[in-house]
Protein backbone atom coordinates (compact mmCIF):
# COMPACT_ATOMS: atom_id res chain seq x y z
CA UNK A 1 0.00 0.00 0.00
CA UNK A 2 1.01 3.60 -0.58
CA UNK A 3 0.25 6.61 1.60
CA UNK A 4 -2.74 8.67 0.48
CA UNK A 5 -2.53 12.39 -0.19
CA UNK A 6 -4.86 12.92 2.74
CA UNK A 7 -2.49 11.11 5.09
CA UNK A 8 0.45 13.17 3.82
CA UNK A 9 -1.57 16.34 4.31
CA UNK A 10 -2.37 15.31 7.89
CA UNK A 11 1.33 14.78 8.60
CA UNK A 12 2.28 18.11 7.04
CA UNK A 13 -0.30 19.96 9.14
CA UNK A 14 0.84 18.10 12.25
CA UNK A 15 4.41 19.23 11.59
CA UNK A 16 3.26 22.83 11.13
CA UNK A 17 1.03 23.03 14.22
CA UNK A 18 2.78 20.56 16.58
CA UNK A 19 -0.65 19.68 17.93
CA UNK A 20 -3.21 17.05 16.93
CA UNK A 21 -6.12 19.32 17.82
CA UNK A 22 -4.83 22.34 15.88
CA UNK A 23 -3.82 20.16 12.89
CA UNK A 24 -7.29 18.59 12.87
CA UNK A 25 -8.88 22.04 12.95
CA UNK A 26 -6.73 23.15 10.01
CA UNK A 27 -7.68 19.98 8.09
CA UNK A 28 -11.38 20.49 8.92
CA UNK A 29 -11.67 16.99 10.40
CA UNK A 30 -12.12 15.60 13.89
CA UNK A 31 -9.05 14.92 16.00
CA UNK A 32 -9.75 11.14 16.10
CA UNK A 33 -9.96 11.10 12.28
CA UNK A 34 -6.63 12.86 11.92
CA UNK A 35 -5.01 10.65 14.54
CA UNK A 36 -6.29 7.54 12.77
CA UNK A 37 -4.92 8.81 9.46
CA UNK A 38 -1.47 9.37 10.98
CA UNK A 39 -1.53 5.93 12.60
CA UNK A 40 -2.40 4.34 9.25
CA UNK A 41 0.49 6.24 7.64
CA UNK A 42 2.83 4.86 10.29
CA UNK A 43 1.55 1.35 9.59
CA UNK A 44 2.22 1.78 5.86
CA UNK A 45 5.71 3.21 6.44
CA UNK A 46 6.50 0.64 9.11
CA UNK A 47 7.87 3.25 11.50
CA UNK A 48 6.53 5.97 13.84
CA UNK A 49 6.45 9.48 12.35
CA UNK A 50 5.72 11.39 15.57
CA UNK A 51 6.60 11.08 19.23
CA UNK A 52 3.51 11.59 21.33
CA UNK A 53 4.19 13.13 24.71
CA UNK A 54 1.87 14.97 27.05
CA UNK A 55 1.13 18.36 25.52
CA UNK A 56 3.80 18.02 22.86
CA UNK A 57 4.14 16.45 19.41
CA UNK A 58 7.58 16.01 17.89
CA UNK A 59 8.53 14.47 14.56
CA UNK A 60 10.79 11.44 14.46
CA UNK A 61 13.63 11.28 11.93
CA UNK A 62 11.37 9.22 9.67
CA UNK A 63 8.59 11.74 10.18
CA UNK A 64 10.81 14.71 9.30
CA UNK A 65 11.94 13.02 6.09
CA UNK A 66 8.34 12.08 5.28
CA UNK A 67 7.25 15.70 5.74
CA UNK A 68 10.00 16.92 3.44
CA UNK A 69 8.92 14.53 0.71
CA UNK A 70 5.22 15.08 1.39
CA UNK A 71 5.58 18.83 0.82
CA UNK A 72 6.95 18.17 -2.66
CA UNK A 73 4.25 15.61 -3.48
CA UNK A 74 1.45 17.88 -2.25
CA UNK A 75 2.89 20.92 -4.07
CA UNK A 76 3.06 19.02 -7.35
CA UNK A 77 -0.46 17.71 -6.85
CA UNK A 78 -1.77 21.23 -6.27
CA UNK A 79 0.11 22.31 -9.39
CA UNK A 80 -1.67 19.58 -11.33
CA UNK A 81 -5.09 20.69 -10.12
CA UNK A 82 -4.45 24.37 -10.86
CA UNK A 83 -2.99 23.56 -14.29
CA UNK A 84 -6.05 21.49 -15.18
CA UNK A 85 -8.42 24.21 -14.02
CA UNK A 86 -6.63 26.92 -16.01
CA UNK A 87 -5.95 24.81 -19.12
CA UNK A 88 -6.33 27.11 -22.11
CA UNK A 89 -6.90 30.07 -19.77
CA UNK A 90 -3.47 31.24 -18.54
CA UNK A 91 -3.32 33.41 -15.42
CA UNK A 92 -6.88 32.66 -14.42
CA UNK A 93 -8.13 31.47 -11.07
CA UNK A 94 -6.05 31.53 -7.90
CA UNK A 95 -2.39 32.56 -8.16
CA UNK A 96 -0.32 32.90 -4.99
CA UNK A 97 2.41 35.49 -5.48
CA UNK A 98 5.14 36.41 -3.03
CA UNK A 99 7.10 39.66 -3.26
CA UNK A 100 9.93 41.24 -1.29
CA UNK A 101 9.18 44.46 0.66
CA UNK A 102 11.82 46.54 -1.16
CA UNK A 103 9.93 45.96 -4.42
CA UNK A 104 6.25 45.57 -3.48
CA UNK A 105 5.22 49.21 -2.84
CA UNK A 106 6.93 50.45 -6.01
CA UNK A 107 6.27 47.73 -8.60
CA UNK A 108 2.75 46.60 -7.72
CA UNK A 109 0.92 49.95 -8.04
CA UNK A 110 2.51 50.46 -11.45
CA UNK A 111 1.74 47.00 -12.85
CA UNK A 112 -1.34 45.51 -11.16
CA UNK A 113 -3.97 47.60 -13.04
CA UNK A 114 -2.60 46.51 -16.43
CA UNK A 115 -2.24 42.91 -15.24
CA UNK A 116 -5.86 42.82 -14.06
CA UNK A 117 -7.03 44.31 -17.35
CA UNK A 118 -5.08 41.76 -19.41
CA UNK A 119 -6.15 38.80 -17.26
CA UNK A 120 -9.57 39.60 -15.73
CA UNK A 121 -10.02 36.03 -14.47
CA UNK A 122 -6.88 36.19 -12.33
CA UNK A 123 -7.38 36.01 -8.55
CA UNK A 124 -4.08 37.19 -7.15
CA UNK A 125 -3.17 36.45 -3.53
CA UNK A 126 -0.10 38.48 -2.53
CA UNK A 127 2.27 37.73 0.35
CA UNK A 128 5.01 40.22 1.20
CA UNK A 129 8.04 38.72 2.93
CA UNK A 130 11.83 38.44 2.91
CA UNK A 131 13.53 36.41 0.19
CA UNK A 132 14.54 33.34 2.25
CA UNK A 133 10.97 32.78 3.42
CA UNK A 134 9.57 33.33 -0.07
CA UNK A 135 11.98 30.76 -1.51
CA UNK A 136 10.95 28.32 1.22
CA UNK A 137 7.31 29.01 0.34
CA UNK A 138 7.97 28.24 -3.32
CA UNK A 139 9.68 24.96 -2.53
CA UNK A 140 6.94 23.94 -0.09
CA UNK A 141 4.20 24.67 -2.63
CA UNK A 142 2.76 27.51 -0.57
CA UNK A 143 3.43 30.02 -3.36
CA UNK A 144 3.07 29.72 -7.15
CA UNK A 145 5.69 32.39 -7.87
CA UNK A 146 7.62 35.15 -6.12
CA UNK A 147 9.09 38.48 -7.17
CA UNK A 148 12.62 38.68 -5.80
CA UNK A 149 15.88 40.48 -6.59
CA UNK A 150 19.05 38.88 -7.92
CA UNK A 151 21.83 38.08 -7.28
CA UNK A 152 20.54 35.51 -4.81
CA UNK A 153 21.65 31.91 -4.57
CA UNK A 154 18.54 29.71 -4.77
CA UNK A 155 19.07 26.17 -6.13
CA UNK A 156 15.96 24.54 -7.54
CA UNK A 157 14.43 27.88 -8.51
CA UNK A 158 13.95 29.20 -12.06
CA UNK A 159 13.20 32.80 -12.96
CA UNK A 160 12.17 35.27 -15.67
CA UNK A 161 13.37 38.85 -16.00
CA UNK A 162 11.22 41.86 -15.06
CA UNK A 163 13.81 44.62 -15.08
CA UNK A 164 17.08 46.03 -13.78
CA UNK A 165 17.04 48.38 -10.82
CA UNK A 166 20.02 50.66 -10.26
CA UNK A 167 21.21 51.09 -6.69
CA UNK A 168 21.78 54.75 -5.75
CA UNK A 169 23.48 56.45 -2.83
CA UNK A 170 21.36 58.63 -0.54
CA UNK A 171 22.82 61.22 1.84
CA UNK A 172 21.57 64.08 4.00
CA UNK A 173 21.69 67.60 2.61
CA UNK A 174 25.00 69.23 3.55
CA UNK A 175 26.88 65.94 3.61
CA UNK A 176 30.12 65.67 1.63
CA UNK A 177 28.43 63.19 -0.75
CA UNK A 178 25.57 65.59 -1.46
CA UNK A 179 27.55 67.62 -4.01
CA UNK A 180 26.21 67.50 -7.60
CA UNK A 181 27.33 64.66 -9.87
CA UNK A 182 28.01 60.97 -9.47
CA UNK A 183 30.18 59.76 -6.63
CA UNK A 184 32.94 57.16 -6.65
CA UNK A 185 32.42 53.79 -4.94
CA UNK A 186 35.30 54.44 -2.55
CA UNK A 187 33.50 57.46 -1.13
CA UNK A 188 31.28 55.28 1.04
CA UNK A 189 32.52 53.77 4.28
CA UNK A 190 30.86 51.28 6.59
CA UNK A 191 31.31 53.54 9.61
CA UNK A 192 28.56 55.95 8.55
CA UNK A 193 26.21 53.54 6.79
CA UNK A 194 22.57 53.07 7.68
CA UNK A 195 21.31 49.77 6.32
CA UNK A 196 18.17 47.73 6.25
CA UNK A 197 17.95 45.07 8.91
CA UNK A 198 19.77 41.83 8.28
CA UNK A 199 17.69 39.52 6.09
CA UNK A 200 16.87 42.07 3.38
CA UNK A 201 18.66 41.03 0.19
CA UNK A 202 19.05 44.69 -0.88
CA UNK A 203 21.38 45.18 2.09
CA UNK A 204 23.73 42.43 0.93
CA UNK A 205 23.45 43.35 -2.75
CA UNK A 206 24.37 46.99 -2.10
CA UNK A 207 27.34 46.11 0.09
CA UNK A 208 28.60 43.57 -2.45
CA UNK A 209 28.18 46.03 -5.31
CA UNK A 210 30.37 48.59 -3.57
CA UNK A 211 32.90 46.18 -2.01
CA UNK A 212 32.01 47.30 1.50
CA UNK A 213 32.25 44.96 4.45
CA UNK A 214 29.12 44.90 6.61
CA UNK A 215 29.35 47.12 9.69
CA UNK A 216 29.98 45.20 12.90
CA UNK A 217 28.86 45.80 16.44
CA UNK A 218 25.63 46.54 18.26
CA UNK A 219 25.77 50.27 17.61
CA UNK A 220 25.02 50.01 13.89
CA UNK A 221 21.88 51.85 12.78
CA UNK A 222 19.45 49.48 11.04
CA UNK A 223 16.11 50.35 9.45
CA UNK A 224 13.09 48.08 9.19
CA UNK A 225 11.94 49.53 5.84
CA UNK A 226 13.08 51.86 3.08
CA UNK A 227 10.67 54.53 4.33
CA UNK A 228 12.30 54.42 7.77
CA UNK A 229 15.75 54.42 6.19
CA UNK A 230 15.03 57.66 4.29
CA UNK A 231 13.80 59.32 7.49
CA UNK A 232 16.98 58.28 9.32
CA UNK A 233 19.18 59.64 6.53
CA UNK A 234 17.17 62.86 6.45
CA UNK A 235 17.80 63.25 10.18
CA UNK A 236 21.54 63.28 9.51
CA UNK A 237 22.28 59.88 11.05
CA UNK A 238 24.30 58.66 8.08
CA UNK A 239 24.23 57.67 4.41
CA UNK A 240 22.68 54.69 2.68
CA UNK A 241 21.43 53.14 -0.56
CA UNK A 242 18.08 53.26 -2.34
CA UNK A 243 16.81 51.28 -5.34
CA UNK A 244 16.02 53.45 -8.34
CA UNK A 245 12.41 52.21 -8.47
CA UNK A 246 11.85 53.63 -4.98
CA UNK A 247 13.30 56.97 -6.04
CA UNK A 248 11.11 57.05 -9.16
CA UNK A 249 8.10 56.34 -6.96
CA UNK A 250 8.89 59.47 -4.91
CA UNK A 251 10.36 57.89 -1.78
CA UNK A 252 13.30 60.31 -1.82
CA UNK A 253 11.12 63.39 -2.38
CA UNK A 254 12.34 64.73 0.92
CA UNK A 255 14.07 68.15 1.14
CA UNK A 256 16.43 66.75 3.74
CA UNK A 257 18.00 64.09 1.47
CA UNK A 258 19.71 63.86 -1.90
CA UNK A 259 20.34 60.83 -4.13
CA UNK A 260 23.41 60.30 -6.29
CA UNK A 261 24.40 57.82 -8.99
CA UNK A 262 27.55 55.86 -8.22
CA UNK A 263 30.35 55.62 -10.74
CA UNK A 264 31.19 51.95 -11.38
CA UNK A 265 34.65 50.79 -10.41
CA UNK A 266 36.88 49.97 -13.39
CA UNK A 267 35.06 47.89 -16.00
CA UNK A 268 32.30 46.86 -13.63
CA UNK A 269 28.67 47.58 -14.48
CA UNK A 270 26.63 50.22 -12.72
CA UNK A 271 25.58 48.80 -9.32
CA UNK A 272 22.13 47.31 -9.72
CA UNK A 273 19.89 44.39 -8.88
CA UNK A 274 17.78 42.33 -11.27
CA UNK A 275 14.08 42.04 -10.46
CA UNK A 276 12.64 38.67 -11.50
CA UNK A 277 9.65 36.41 -11.14
CA UNK A 278 10.85 33.14 -9.60
CA UNK A 279 9.18 29.72 -9.36
CA UNK A 280 10.01 26.20 -8.29
CA UNK A 281 11.84 24.23 -11.00
CA UNK A 282 9.40 21.81 -12.60
CA UNK A 283 6.31 23.75 -11.55
CA UNK A 284 3.35 23.33 -13.88
CA UNK A 285 2.72 27.07 -13.50
CA UNK A 286 6.09 28.06 -14.97
CA UNK A 287 4.50 29.30 -18.22
CA UNK A 288 2.12 31.50 -16.23
CA UNK A 289 4.99 32.86 -14.15
CA UNK A 290 6.76 33.83 -17.37
CA UNK A 291 3.59 35.58 -18.58
CA UNK A 292 3.48 37.42 -15.28
CA UNK A 293 7.06 38.62 -15.77
CA UNK A 294 6.23 39.82 -19.30
CA UNK A 295 3.18 41.71 -18.04
CA UNK A 296 5.27 43.40 -15.32
CA UNK A 297 8.37 44.06 -17.46
CA UNK A 298 10.04 47.40 -16.67
CA UNK A 299 13.02 47.52 -19.06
Amino acid sequence: MLPTLRQLQYLKLLAEHASFSRAAEAAHVSQPALSAGVQELERILGAPVVERTRGNVQLTAVGAEAVRRAEDVLARTEDLVEAARSAGRPLSGRFRLGIIPTVAPFLLPATLPGLKSAYPGLRLFIREDLTPRLIAGLKAGQLDAAIIALPYDAPGIDHAHIGHDEILAVAPVGHALAVPGAIGPGSLSSSELILLEDGHCLRDQALAAFDIDPPKGDDVFAATSLHTLVQMVGSGLGVSFLPEMAVRAGLADNPAVVTRHITPKGARAVPSREIVVAWRSGSSRAAEARLLAEAMAQD
